[in-house]
């Protein structure tokens, strides 16, 4: 069945919406829903106030996208210490995004406990525990996964950090803070990009 019609059909009729919402308050008057929208002037921007907000915005998002922003977290290791990000600046990193009860996990350790024995003097190599509580990700690190940096992320701050939103996944970056492969990665390439980055 050809849904290309339905779609046209709410496409307009959402625009519709939305045109009719801008015009419906009064700029002078009306309140601001919440949040940034509080922020702004209550005075309506001139095209040329136009055209410099979005300027302002699309550096806002270059900033947010810079390789510093890449080294921009905090977590806790396995042993309670505190981890900065900017630890990893200056060199290659691997980070492993894994959970205590994914089987594809588990089957992956001896890789990532591989990749940190044989590349561990020039690469990082930071399993990132995540999606359980802390007692269960430090079980399953403390008993079965050694040779590497261990971060307890159980409230997820890190995976959001990386926008990671499944196991296993992998984020490799080079020594300038760039993402050089993300995601479901397979085995030999993520070997093959360590060990070029490695040297």
């Amino acid at each position: 069945m050809n849904r290309r019609p339905h779609h046209t059909a709410v496409a307009l009729a959402a625009a519709a919406t939305l045109a009719l919402a801008g015009c419906a308050a009064d700029p002078e008057t009306a309140e601001p829903a919440s949040g940034a929208a509080e922020d702004t002037a209550s005075e309506p921007m001139d095209d040329a106030s136009e055209d410099m907000a979005d300027d302002e915005t699309a550096e806002d998002m270059a900033e947010d996208t810079s390789t510093d922003a890449v080294y921009d977290f905090t977590a806790t290791t396995l042993d309670g210490g505190t981890f900065e990000g900017s630890s990893l600046e200056g060199s290659p990193a691997v980070l492993w995004f894994w959970a205590p009860w994914c089987p594809t996990c588990i089957m992956q350790i001896p890789t990532v406990t591989g990749l940190a024995e044989d590349y561990g003097d020039d690469v990082a190599v930071v399993g990132v525990g995540g999606l359980d509580d802390a007692a269960a990700i430090s079980d399953m690190a403390e008993k079965n996964i050694s040779g590497i940096t261990h971060l307890v992320d159980d409230a997820g701050e890190v995976w959001q950090h990386f926008g990671m939103t499944q196991q296993s996944t992998f984020v490799v970056l080079d020594a300038d803070g760039e993402i050089v492969v993300e995601g479901s990665v397979p085995e030999t390439e993520l070997e093959s990009v360590v060990a070029d980055l490695a040297g």
